[in-house]
């Protein structure tokens, strides 16, 4: 078995989905922001607010191509998808799984974007990031799964079956 690996937007649902697909498939969990938090001993916002957005992508993409796990559910940031190497390494090492949700839902989720730390250039909303993501979400999965509407729960019923039956 490879990874699962989940991108997304921001709200989309990344962490929550992917801890309890990891019990589900009795897999290790690892979530690429904590792991970037940790490196650098600063939260998110910190970096990104102190070293730009920009060293931000630079540091996440050190990180996530230092990664070496294996049969693991990998959530990753949803800035991921700025560095091409950094995509092709997940995608070497997995199967990458796009978590699709409106915009609508992501600005119903996310009411704390100013200090998330999302990777975004001043004054972009949350709809632009989507405008300017949502291609490279698609361009770089193997799989688009239609989380609009879903609990999180019905996510892992659905992708734990999808991917047991391929193990």
């Amino acid at each position: 078995m490879s990874n699962l690996v989940l991108i997304g937007m921001p709200g989309a649902g990344k962490s929550t989905v992917g801890v309890l697909l990891a019990k589900t498939l009795k897999r290790p969990f690892l979530d690429t922001d904590l792991l970037i938090q940790t490196a650098e001993d600063r939260y998110l916002q910190e970096v990104i607010a102190t070293d730009g957005i920009e060293a931000f992508l630079d540091i996440e993409a050190r990180v996530v191509q230092g990664l070496t796990a294996t049969d693991t559910v990998i959530a990753t940031g949803g800035s991921v998808v700025y560095r091409p190497a950094t995509m092709a390494h997940l995608r070497a090492h997995g199967t990458t799984v796009y978590l699709a949700v409106s915009c609508a839902t992501l600005e119903a989720r996310v009411r704390n974007i100013a200090t998330r730390g999302i990777a975004k250039r001043a004054g972009q909303s949350l709809c632009d990031l989507y405008a300017d993501r949502h291609p490279l979400y698609l361009q770089y999965a193997d799989l688009v799964y239609d989380a609009e509407g879903e609990t999180p729960e019905d996510v892992v019923t659905h992708l734990a079956a999808r991917f047991r039956a391929e193990a």
